[in-house]
């Protein structure tokens, strides 16, 4: 990762114009060690650029076309950028999640195999064959609940431990579901021996119980409530207009068919238990006296509660009833989430996937001032593990967090080496004629001005690195879709060949994406058809054109005033 800044726009141009030419003249040069000049040997001022790379040519190649989605500019202002730590929660497991890091991070394999030791005899496996592998039995074997809890809270908690050794330290965290044992083990209220204990009793209790189902909708939750029967509740409340409902198969099947006669697109959840439901009650007991058998401490970081939507209390970290009432209570997260947008800092997504980052970003508004990052691909995306967590470290960076290089080469011994210095700038100062003693302009002249492809500081998050460049709308309707999509998944300047799993969608977000178009656009709109066939905004926006000429034809010319009306 290339990192470089200068005070001014102009500066920094000619900072990374001079690195370009200077890599171009010694194509010999160890770019390993070119990175570690720049991130230890040069001071960071305001105006800061990344660049995530695996040579001088793909460096060379990436600047000089200036790619938006490769090389990521900012003007950071000083100021104390907290982290807030998200962990993610069941759900956005995937076989193989983060094994680059475990074959290349010493840190991240360390914890892993330590967490695996520990769950050894509690689940008479290892469970890194089961996150680490390629058959699709053990594709099967993750999704079983007794095993995804466990599996997510090792790659979670190994992942925070490599974050806080390079320097990034939570001043809050939030979990969602299994998530908040993660930080509660980050905070100091487990040890990780008992947490481990603790996560695979509760998966294997929760395995034990009848099936039950879940359903997302892109609902508010006022809008649930009288929705609602005795066999099914409320498990998520995940963001403004978005929650998850859980019970009985039959009860759930239901309200799926209640909800798609009025038009609302939900989506069964692929889960094999109502988690966070009335079905969950049997074995809360028995989970209570598990828990009361461990030490619990007062925790040393704050993080939020997913069964009160604030901080969580002292009384409460400590009390083994609280875990049981988490254990079958509404996941409050978009209350928490609210409760964490008091700081203007950096939500970092710690886990699999992106789930939480669009959640978050969904309760932003276009002049916030937070930055969501995630650290790892999602299932769809074939990224590399090591270069996706690489530049969310740099956006860090870039925004004004603190990063410990000594911790970042701890298991390496790179070499400075003499590289361009800084691109003073000559500048001009002018004596006031009129003034008896010389005064010297408050506002240097910089000479070479050049424009800059600074990103707009109201941006909070960045378009993701994905296989193919931004390509703007070319008519109307193109860009009322990308808008949509812009704001459903939470992605500022979305493209229209842009692919829907790649920017970070998934089941929810499809269900929210097609409410949103059929909401727009006065046809009918079918949700398999949108997602399968028409992955790219492109395609839609085709889809709907058709759609919207077949349904004109039928019309009388009344009635097409009507629908072009609603379209617009």
């Amino acid at each position: 990762m290339l990192v470089v800044s200068a005070k001014t726009s102009t500066a920094l141009e000619t900072a990374t114009a001079n690195l370009v030419r200077h890599l171009q003249e010694h194509p010999e040069i160890n770019l390993a060690d070119v990175a570690y000049t720049l991130q230890v040997g040069r001071q960071a001022f305001e105006h800061r650029r990344i660049l995530v790379c695996c040579n001088q040519n793909d460096a060379v190649d990436a600047v000089t076309s200036q790619n938006p989605q490769r090389v990521f500019t900012y003007h950071h202002k000083p100021s104390h950028r907290p982290v807030i730590f998200m962990f993610s929660g069941q759900g956005t497991q995937y076989v193989n999640m983060a094994r680059e890091l475990y074959e290349v991070e010493t840190t991240f394999k360390t914890h892993v195999d330590t967490c695996a030791e520990i769950l050894q005899p509690h689940l008479n496996l290892d469970i890194r064959q089961i996150l680490f592998q390629d058959e699709t039995k053990v594709t099967e074997q993750l999704q079983q609940t007794a095993l995804t809890q466990p599996g997510l809270f090792v790659i979670e908690y190994a992942l925070a431990q490599l974050w806080m050794e390079w320097g990034v330290h939570p001043e809050a965290m939030i979990g969602h579901s299994i998530g908040e044992y993660v930080a509660a083990t980050i905070a100091g209220v487990f040890s990780l021996e008992d947490a481990l204990a603790i996560v695979a009793t509760r998966g294997r209790l929760m395995q034990q119980l009848p099936t039950g189902s879940m359903l997302a909708i892109p609902l508010p939750v006022e809008n649930l409530r009288s929705l609602l029967t005795d066999d099914t509740q409320i498990a998520a409340v995940n963001s403004p207009s978005s929650c998850v409902v859980s019970g009985k198969s039959e009860a759930i099947t239901a309200l799926h068919n209640q909800l798609l006669l009025k038009g609302i697109e939900c989506r069964m959840l692929h889960t094999s238990h109502a988690f966070h439901s009335e079905m969950m009650q049997p074995i809360v007991p028995e989970f209570v006296e598990v828990v009361n058998q461990v030490k619990l401490n007062v925790p040393s970081i704050r993080f939020i509660s997913n069964v009160t939507g604030t901080w969580i209390s002292d009384s409460d970290a400590t009390n083994p009833s609280y875990w049981g009432e988490h254990l079958r209570q509404t996941v409050r997260f978009s209350d928490g989430i609210l409760q964490l947008l008091q700081f203007e800092g950096v939500f970092l997504e710690v886990g699999p996937g992106r789930t939480l980052t669009t959640l978050t970003k969904q309760h932003l508004q276009s002049d916030s001032k937070q930055l969501v990052v995630n650290c790892l691909p999602h299932v769809q995306e074939e990224q590399s593990d090591f270069a996706y967590l690489l530049q969310a470290l740099g956006r860090l960076w870039l925004f004004g967090v603190e990063i410990d290089w000594s911790g970042f080469y701890l298991h390496q011994q790179p070499l400075r080496l003499p590289l361009p210095t800084y691109p003073f700038e000559r500048q001009r100062y002018w004596i006031d004629a009129k003034s008896s003693s010389p005064s010297f302009s408050s506002e240097p002249i910089a000479l070479h001005e050049k424009p800059s492809s600074q990103l707009d500081s109201s941006y909070s998050y960045f378009r993701p690195n994905i296989s193919n460049s931004y390509v703007a709308p070319t008519n109307e309707l193109e860009k009322q879709v990308t808008e949509i999509w812009q704001e459903v998944i939470g992605i500022a300047q979305v493209g229209i060949y842009d692919n829907f799993y790649e920017l970070g969608g998934d089941s929810l977000i499809a269900t929210q994406l097609v409410s949103r178009l059929r909401a727009k656009f006065p046809v009918e709109l079918p949700l398999r058809d949108l997602l399968v066939q028409a992955m790219i905004p492109a395609k839609q926006a085709e889809m709907i054109e058709q759609l919207l000429l077949e349904k004109i034809e039928e019309l009388s010319e009344e009635q097409v005033a009507v629908l072009l009306a609603g379209a617009s």
